[in-house]
């Protein structure tokens, strides 16, 4: 195996990988019910997105106020892609609101201190990273607690007509829940060394860094998605308590008014 890479890239590869994305499909389809096109899709896209990325952050090289303009265009589309998974018919938008508030102050932090330093290629990876997380973590909160604001409506409705306004009694049903899309990121935290070795971490030694410096990076990037999804997934259950993801319906009208 060449030494400069964790996997071999021969023409083996691409092959696996129609294999992969075809079984993928197959048990998306099969077992779970869903459209065999989305996964399928999916691959492609990603296939098309990361060769044009490739091309362009390649050319970023000494161009940070670029990079931070390309970081701006990964969060919009991290905006609509968390949004509509949340209400596809709502007010997708303010998925804006717990993406920037998971990414930004961790973003700022990094950057103010010196750690994250004003480079483009570091600023895409950093930044991009962080707003990737935040975008997993207000999907899977916002949409589980969607879901059990709705299923246990009867519980809400019970604590409004004991007193509670509605952001009080939808927390009650909602703040057990919302801290369980931080899990995924709590987990790899936990077992990082143990049950599996992060990619940058790999990459870092592969190219030659340190295992200190290797190990010290890979440990902030873990630390700070834990900050990043923890205060997304805080903001997402804020605004699921204020309702705000769906228009509010229209006023009954009564007759001869």
């Amino acid at each position: 195996m060449d030494n400069s890479t964790l996997l071999n890239t021969g023409p083996v590869s691409w092959i696996l990988l129609a294999v992969l994305l075809a079984l993928a499909a197959v048990l998306w389809r099969g077992a779970l019910g869903r459209r065999a096109r989305e996964m399928v899709l999916a691959g492609l896209r990603a296939l098309v997105q990361l060769a044009v990325v490739a091309l362009i952050i390649s050319r970023l090289a000494g161009h940070p106020g670029v990079a931070l303009l390309f970081v701006a265009l990964m969060f919009l589309i991290a905006v609509w892609t968390s949004g509509r998974r949340i209400t596809p018919h709502g007010r997708w938008w303010f998925a804006a609101v717990p993406i920037a508030a998971g990414a930004l102050p961790v973003g700022a932090l990094m950057f103010i201190s010196g750690v994250l330093p004003w480079n483009a290629l570091a600023l895409v990876a950093v930044l991009g990273q962080q707003v990737g997380g935040a975008m997993a973590t207000t999907t899977l909160s916002g949409r589980r607690l969607e879901a059990e604001l709705l299923s246990r409506r009867g519980e809400v409705e019970a604590a409004v007509a004991l007193g509670f306004q509605w952001p009080a009694a939808r927390s009650l049903v909602a703040r057990p829940v919302a801290g369980e899309a931080v899990l995924p990121s709590l987990d790899q935290t936990r077992t990082a060394g143990t049950v599996t070795l992060p990619g940058a971490f790999v990459g870092l030694i592969l190219g030659g860094a340190s295992a200190l410096d290797a190990g010290l990076i890979q440990l902030l990037v873990l630390i700070s998605l834990l900050a990043v999804n923890s205060a997304a997934a805080w903001v997402t259950m804020l605004l699921s308590n204020r309702g705000v993801w769906h228009y509010a319906p229209a006023p009954t009208r009564h007759v001869g008014q």
